[in-house]
């Protein structure tokens, strides 16, 4: 069974998905002012096609990271854009919850089934 096909379907790789990406965002904004550093994002429809095809959230995140590319470069090297970073964070965050609370609707739903209300 693909991981796609479990009781809470594709919402549960999802939320592992931007769970992850949550993370390396985070990363990106906490490294904005470090030389060098190269912001990276998760391809987040690329990686959930492949978890839904049987590979694992964090193995299917893992393929799916790339480095962006930045609309002004840094003259230190660093493609930290920092409203792009905040900006992404953001709706990544809005979707997290979203994705939180179908799960949590959807346990809610299964409870009331088993206490048979």
């Amino acid at each position: 069974m693909a991981q796609g096909e479990g009781l809470f379907g594709i919402h549960g790789a999802a939320l592992s998905l931007r769970s992850q990406r949550l993370n390396l965002l985070a990363s990106n904004i906490a490294n904005a002012a470090t030389p060098g550093y190269r912001a990276r994002d998760i391809d987040f429809d690329r990686a959930l096609a492949m978890a839904t095809e049987g590979r694992s959230a964090e193995s299917a995140a893992n393929e799916a990271v790339a480095y962006r590319v930045p609309v002004t470069p840094s003259v230190d090297g660093n493609t930290v854009e920092l409203s792009t970073e905040q900006t992404l964070f953001a709706e990544n965050a809005v979707q997290y919850r979203a994705t939180l609370s179908f799960l949590e609707g959807r346990i809610s739903t299964i409870r009331r089934a088993l206490k048979g209300e």
